[in-house]
């Protein structure tokens, strides 16, 4: 025998409203996350690149980023080198992959002349692939 009251109360309604405080939280802190990585996706090195109307960005699956600055010092990333790195770095990266792209940026101010011996360089490491980088030209 059950002892209880014959009287039925209804129990708590169950709560219909989503709780936001945890989305907004993983929200928040995604948004601190990207704005502290983003500066840092791209590159440190500060070079003045020329304009161009067809300016595309490259989509090479793998690719060396070649830079000269305006003092005509060379980088790969962002890391200075010199001549005889450079040219371990490129015949390396040929034996790893011939189809690897170089893509250089050269600052405007740079000359010609020294744009054509870094490219010179370039190939004589095994390496034919280069693409110039250039800001595109605003309309």
């Amino acid at each position: 025998m059950a002892f209880g009251r014959l009287e039925r109360t209804t129990g708590p309604q169950p709560m219909s409203d989503i709780n936001m405080t945890p989305l907004i939280d993983v929200m928040l802190v995604l948004l601190v996350i990207f704005m502290i990585t983003a500066p840092l996706m791209t590159s440190a090195l500060k070079l003045d690149l020329p304009k161009a109307e067809g300016a595309q960005p490259s989509d090479a699956p793998q690719s060396i980023s070649l830079s000269l600055d305006a003092q005509g010092q060379m980088f790969v990333g962002d890391e200075k080198v010199d001549e005889p790195t450079l040219r371990a770095r490129v015949a390396q990266a040929a034996r790893l992959n011939p189809m690897t792209e170089v893509q250089l940026r050269a600052d405007r101010s740079v000359p010609y002349g020294r744009v054509a011996e870094l490219i010179g360089l370039v190939q004589s490491g095994g390496l034919n692939r280069i693409g110039f980088v250039a800001q595109p030209a605003k309309p």
